[in-house]
């Protein structure tokens, strides 16, 4: 059964982003649930399903239901890693169109940056590593510098062009008040970064920071009442084909390739009918990677796609308009705020990144090193 128009989101929006020593995951998940159902016009007494993502707590579905005063009669915390949100998102439309719930929020919350809680260059002594961490590999930049490296020596792929995405990406940020870093960058600028794992520089690596945010998802019916526009869901698919990445089945091709497909062929659109797309940026290899995989360019034309300024403001191809998590944010899990961005833009509220006339827009979530991906497509009625 199809979920094309199953649910629609009603509200979205973020916490206080960046550094935010004096929060917690719990205050921030509350921050922008109150942000979002104010916007969707909504109480906390009408929401009765919870979806959350996130390495805290030993019981974080539960902690945030509690701290939050929800009891929901549905709820889901699927934890694939970044894309965990855009998977929800597809649950969500099924619970509803199932009738198990009606208004359901989508949360995250993360103080990695005050809190040091992650470090994008660490190791693992879990079982599930034992075939990478003897080999020094640093999960998880190491595992996209694998892919960088298997993309550069099958088709030529440069650093150059890489960098040239990371300097797309930041040009959007500078329009984007909200954004952590809106200094200027040029191509020389991030090759000259410190070399973090061969080939991925600083600047090729996402930022790390606090944040949250929450999507409002609810059933067709209750759209129809809300004060802003519905955004619905045209189309979603999912995939995940492995953990760790010596276990990838080709390291040039994410599970976007599976996800991709069934979401378009949902929503009944084409590629050429997209306004704005949102794509996963934990590095600046995982867009090239995914634009591959979703079939916007051939295998090995990504650097190319890329180049010229193609996917900066004034392009041809909106690409991350908020600044992505390269420039505008990444709390660990960033997938929400691709969403988050997507529905903006389809409601023209974006002020000076804003992509002119918008009524179609793709966002696709990649979660662990390049292992989960799911893609929804989203439009106005």
């Amino acid at each position: 059964m199809s979920l094309k128009k199953a649910c629609a989101i009603a509200g979205v929006a973020e916490s206080r982003l960046g550094v935010v020593p004096d929060s917690t995951v719990m205050t921030l998940q509350a921050e922008a649930m109150v942000a979002a159902l104010a916007e969707a016009g909504l109480e906390k007494s009408d929401v009765d399903a919870v979806f959350s993502s996130g390495n805290w707590g030993r019981l974080p579905q539960l902690q945030a239901a509690e701290y939050l005063g929800i009891r929901p009669s549905y709820s889901d915390n699927t934890s694939v890693g970044g894309a965990s949100f855009e998977f929800h998102l597809g649950h969500a439309a099924a619970a509803i169109q199932a009738g198990l719930c009606k208004v359901a929020v989508i949360l995250y919350g993360s103080t990695q940056r005050s809190r040091r809680e992650r470090r994008i260059f660490e190791t693992h002594t879990d079982l599930g590593y034992q075939y990478e961490v003897p080999y020094g590999l640093p999960i998880p930049v190491g595992a996209y510098a694998l892919a960088a490296s298997r993309h550069m020596a099958q088709y030529g792929t440069t650093s150059e062009q890489m960098a040239e995405l990371a300097v797309a990406t930041r040009a959007w940020a500078q329009l984007n008040p909200a954004a952590y870093r809106r200094d200027p960058l040029t191509v020389d600028e991030v090759l000259a970064s410190d070399m973090i794992a061969s080939p991925l520089h600083r600047l090729d690596c996402c930022l790390v920071t606090d944040g949250g945010g929450c999507i409002v998802v609810v059933s067709p019916e209750i759209a129809k009442s809300m004060p802003k526009a519905p955004v619905w869901l045209l189309g979603q698919g999912e995939a995940h084909s492995h953990a760790q990445i010596s276990e990838m089945p080709e390291l040039t091709v994410t599970p976007a390739a599976q996800s991709g497909k069934r979401a378009f062929a949902m929503a009944g659109i084409k590629h050429g009918d997209l306004d704005v797309v949102e794509i996963y940026d934990s590095f600046t290899i995982t867009v090239l990677l995914t634009l591959e995989s979703l079939g916007f360019c051939k295998p090995g034309e990504s650097g190319a796609f890329v180049t010229g300024g193609r996917t900066a403001p004034g392009g041809e191809f909106p690409l991350n308009t908020n600044g992505g998590g390269l420039s505008y944010c990444h709390p660990g899990q960033y997938g929400i705020f691709l969403l988050i961005e997507a529905v903006r833009q389809l409601r023209g509220e974006c002020g000076d990144r804003q992509v002119a006339d918008a009524t179609l827009a793709l966002a696709s979530g990649t979660g662990g090193v390049l292992s989960s991906n799911s893609t929804c497509i989203l439009g106005l009625e």
